[in-house]
């Protein structure tokens, strides 16, 4: 079982920047992949970016290649999103996920745990 918690969003002008921590319950927080999603109103839920349980490899989303960094520090079981360059279209609950199994890092059913999600609001 894992429990997770995020914390870091907030109002931010467009061209600003953020960083989201999703802090994890448990010692066996290394043994997960973790992912972060989002949703925006009316929408359906999306990927932005997945980490394996190492940190050695990384995914992202087109729309968030190259302004966003996904990161994770299994010593404090915590997974972190940098989000450079933001833009109004940013704007949404973002979700910190855990999963033990394997398929595709993109989609939402192959994840176990999920965070009750923080919100981001990006103003233009």
């Amino acid at each position: 079982q894992v429990q997770l918690v995020e914390s870091g969003g907030g109002l931010v002008q467009a061209g600003g920047s953020l960083r989201l921590s999703c802090a994890a319950s448990g010692r066996t927080f290394s043994s997960y992949s973790m992912g972060w999603f989002r949703q925006a109103p009316g929408k359906e839920r999306q990927f932005v970016a997945a980490i394996n349980w190492s940190g050695s490899n990384t995914y992202y989303a087109d729309s968030v290649k190259g302004r966003f960094t996904i990161s994770r520090d299994n010593a404090y079981n915590t997974v972190y999103l940098l989000m450079n360059s933001l833009k109004p279209e940013d704007t949404a609950v973002y979700y910190c996920a855990a999963r033990s199994g394997g398929g595709s890092y993109y989609y939402t059913t192959n994840y176990n745990y999920w965070g009750p999600g923080t919100q981001v609001t990006v103003s233009s």
